[in-house]
């Protein structure tokens, strides 16, 4: 067997033990569908190369506000990661990614790499909302308490909501 298809192996035995969603597309690529807290679905990708395992999950589109300290925040808290680095596509949305050798391709591995690819996409996911869509969560909360409309799924941006009469 060769290292790339022990790595693709071990991919799979992994993401049948954990039970999460996942297709795979071809030979040499799965994509799985991580449950989140905050951020409900984090799809990750991994594609097995000849010589190494990339990974690359979406954590938000291009932020409309704030895009300056929406990406200090980001490369702040790249020194923190291992394995994977927060990333900018060509139409500024953010991703994480990260490369390994097939070599070192591991259940352990495979489980680390997906623990990390949640606390990169889903534990900042409401900060990094706030801080890129400011204009669009106020001018939500506005809509929404004009019309009489829930608000429950703003909870988390409370701090954004629009004074009303009487505070």
């Amino acid at each position: 067997m060769t290292t790339r298809d022990a790595a693709v192996a071990v991919i799979a035995a992994h993401v049948v033990a954990a039970a999460v969603e996942c297709e795979q597309p071809d030979p040499y690529s799965f994509v799985v569908v991580l449950p989140g807290e905050r951020k409900l679905r984090t799809t990750t990708s991994f594609t097995v190369g000849q010589h190494t395992l990339t990974v690359e999950a979406f954590v938000m589109r291009a932020p409309e506000d704030n895009v300056a300290a929406v990406h200090r925040w980001l490369l702040e808290r790249n020194l923190h990661l291992t394995m994977l680095a927060y990333a900018v596509d060509e139409h500024g949305d953010i991703y994480v990614s990260g490369r390994v050798p097939l070599a070192a391709v591991t259940d352990d591995l495979i489980d680390a790499i997906l623990g990390q690819v949640l606390e990169a996409a889903d534990d900042p996911f409401n900060l990094l909302l706030e801080l890129g869509f400011t204009s669009a969560i106020r001018r939500e909360w506005a809509w929404r308490l004009e019309r009489g409309e829930s608000t429950a799924n703003l909870a988390a941006f409370e701090a954004l909501r629009p004074p009303t009469e009487g505070d």
